[in-house]
């Protein structure tokens, strides 16, 4: 958006009152996280059991370590609002069980569970903080195995360790909590597919928590406005009071009425201040709005209203509360650039000011057609009410 200032600012409001580019609510980016959960196999008990009655052997008793802490070290991008691809590294912890039998004899065996994975994310967002999460990808798994036997029993396994590498499919749901533009929460549970190191076939459940942080979604620093120079009082030389008039008669002229109030609004887009889907103000955005700010510090005014606004496109609740956060946003930023605070306020009016008629942009779907055509619905306009030439 071009400004052009004069010394009242008016010339560069009434320029700016249109103007914008299209903004639609969508997340993208890089991420990073890091999580810690608790994962849990399902041991072949029966299968154990009989592979030591072949020995001519009795299980006396059998105890299982089926759970352990698990953790994950995470990246990704987000392609869109919906949809992210996401790679990390995982170590589900270790798991065995024991077997004592008659005659008398004990069998131990301990697997560990390491790997990477690749899968596609899909994000369905309910509010402007909380999403359903869904995954599906692939796991590349390595399982290392540890089997010591005594008394009468014999290593079935015919070797103390064993390692196995495999791909395997994996699958997940969860939900995400967005703490602050930068961070978020998630708690999922996910299954994935596995082959272990001595040929049983099965699979590793995970509940996680996790933490996620959006790189370049930190809120720019305002900065404050510089302050005025102090006036130079310039004193003269004192002159000798020319002496007095003869008396005049008193005439009550009466006083010239105020010039009435103006009010102006000037229109911003929203890209021109967030990124897609953001209330956090870009830097690109930040600058816009220091222009704005300096140039309405040279004029008087009552009060300052910024009103948010979105187009049709997804609910009305989300859309309304989207709208508040960004208007809230700007008048924020316009109060620490040092227009009075008491004088600016905020609104969100969601989708319920379209610039664009009914039957102008057809569907619902977010298509680019239907995100361009309802281009001028996305803004934020500022109302300046009162305004009056001169120094506030």
């Amino acid at each position: 958006m071009k400004t052009c200032r004069n010394a009242a600012a008016l010339g560069w409001l009434a320029a700016a009152a249109l103007g914008g580019t299209p903004v639609h609510a969508q997340d993208a980016g890089w991420y990073g996280g890091g999580s810690i959960g608790r994962s849990a196999v399902t041991i072949d008990e029966e299968r154990i059991r009989n592979g030591l009655a072949g020995q001519g052997l009795a299980t006396t008793e059998f105890s299982e370590r089926d759970r352990d802490t698990a953790f994950r070290l995470f990246g990704g991008y987000q392609v869109n609002r919906y949809f992210g691809v996401e790679g990390g590294w995982f170590d589900m912890g270790e798991m065995g069980y024991t077997a004592g039998t008659r005659p008398a004899g004990s069998l131990r065996g301990d697997v560990r569970l390491r790997g990477v994975n690749l899968d596609l994310v899909g994000s369905f967002p309910v509010t402007d903080r909380l999403s359903l999460l869904g995954r599906i990808g692939g796991a590349y798994v390595q399982t290392r195995g540890s089997f010591a036997a005594s008394g009468a029993v014999v290593n079935p396994y015919g070797a103390a360790s064993t390692s196995e590498r495999n791909f395997g499919a994996k699958v997940g749901v969860g939900v995400g909590w967005r703490l602050n533009e930068s961070w978020e929460l998630r708690a999922e549970a996910e299954r994935m597919r596995i082959d272990d190191s001595v040929g049983n076939k099965g699979h590793v459940d995970l509940l996680s928590l996790s933490a996620v942080y959006r790189f370049g979604a930190t809120t720019p620093v305002a900065r404050s406005a510089a302050p005025a120079p102090a006036p130079v009082m310039v004193v003269a030389a004192p002159v000798p009071p020319p002496p007095p008039p003869p008396p005049a008669p008193v005439v009550v002229v009466p006083a010239p009425m105020a010039a009435p109030a103006r009010m102006v609004t000037v229109h911003f887009s929203a890209d021109a201040l967030f990124d897609f889907d953001r209330a956090t103000l870009r830097a690109e955005g930040a600058r816009e709005l220091d222009a704005f700010a300096r140039d309405l510090r040279n004029v008087q005014f009552d009060k300052v209203l910024v009103v948010g606004h979105t187009d049709r496109i997804g609910t009305a609740p989300y859309n309304e509360r989207l709208s508040k956060r960004r208007a809230e946003s700007v008048a924020n930023y316009l109060a620490q650039a040092g227009l009075p605070a008491a004088r600016v306020s905020s609104n969100g009016a969601g989708e319920s000011a379209p610039v664009t008629r009914s039957g102008d942009c057809r569907g619902n779907a977010p298509t680019p057609t239907l995100i361009a055509c309802l281009q001028p619905d996305r803004r934020v306009e500022v109302h300046v009410d009162g305004m009056r030439s001169g120094a506030p």
